[in-house]
């Protein structure tokens, strides 16, 4: 017996395979989507473009020529053509990112983390505090957002500055009422009633357990409202309460184009084209990265 025991082969355990964490199943998920990948890397571009505009640009948008106005597209030294100053529109459009994705990106990351705030704090507190707060957010969320961002630029006055701010007031409501959602779900989980057992704060619970939960959620329908924003901006540019010539913006091109669509209108419509190809990128964009974050999908 004890021969056989001696000669026996130890018995090795492997080791447990380590499980990946969550951003990795979202990147995973996320590559699988050929799409939104796509999506993504026409939104690199179009950052990229516009951050280094100054070397990519073939010319200044701002130099006009009326012997060159309104050049066809596909014109020696216009590759997409002159507008009605005869500014090279191809440079115009690069430099005209810049203002573009600003208007976009910023007021949504603003009403982002204010909004967070607001909905976050209603959503785990509760009670009357929820009450008061998110029926003021209702009094704002209650207009349609492009006669509310209309409304405010035309009481603040045209401009680059008070364009941002309308259009921040504008996305906080939204941003508030999903963050409000999604914390007045997490606020029953038992995780955080364990957390209140054992005696943590309203900050450490939020810090700790709730955050790092509803954040994710937030975050993605944060991204789809850029698209939004960009269309706003440039409607208000468009309506003269935006950018002020001679600054190339893709909505105030558009107004300022709009009496040589029936000349040139190709050329006419090249800041519409980029505007959409902008809004549908980051549209698909959030839609990827809504669905990879979908652990059950």
């Amino acid at each position: 017996m004890t021969a056989i025991i001696e000669s026996a082969a130890p018995i090795v355990v492997p080791p447990l395979a380590k499980s990946p964490g969550y951003w990795t199943g979202v990147w995973r998920r996320f590559k699988k989507d050929k799409v939104a990948v796509g999506a993504g890397l026409v939104v690199l571009a179009i950052i990229l473009m516009a951050v280094f505009a100054d070397y990519v640009a073939p010319a200044d948008p701002t130099r006009s020529s009326m012997l060159r106005r309104l050049r066809p597209i596909g014109t020696p030294g216009y590759p997409l053509g002159a507008d009605e100053l005869g500014r090279d529109m191809l440079s115009r459009l690069i430099h005209g990112a810049r203002l573009s994705l600003f208007m976009g990106v910023v007021p949504v990351f603003i009403a982002f983390v204010f909004g967070s705030v607001i909905g976050v704090a209603a959503g785990f507190f509760g009670g009357k505090f929820n009450t008061i707060t998110m029926r003021t957010v209702d009094v704002f969320y209650a207009f349609p957002s492009v006669l509310l961002a209309i409304a405010l630029s035309g009481a603040l006055g045209a401009g680059i500055t008070n364009s941002l701010l309308s259009l921040t007031i504008v996305f906080i409501p939204p941003i508030a009422r999903i963050a409000e959602s999604v914390t007045t779900q997490v606020r029953s989980m038992d995780y955080v009633e364990a957390a209140r057992a054992s005696g943590a704060n309203a900050l450490t619970i939020i810090r700790v357990h709730v955050l790092g939960n509803v954040l994710g959620p937030i975050f993605v329908y944060a991204t789809s409202l850029i698209s939004v924003s960009m269309i706003l901006a440039s409607g208000l540019s468009f309506l003269g309460l935006g950018t002020k010539p001679p600054t190339p913006e893709w909505g105030l091109m558009l107004n300022t184009l709009r009496t040589a669509i029936y000349v040139q209108p190709w050329v006419a419509a090249l800041p519409g084209a980029a505007i959409f190809i902008t809004s549908i990128s980051f549209n698909l964009l959030s839609d990827g990265l809504r669905s990879a974050m979908d652990v059950k999908g």
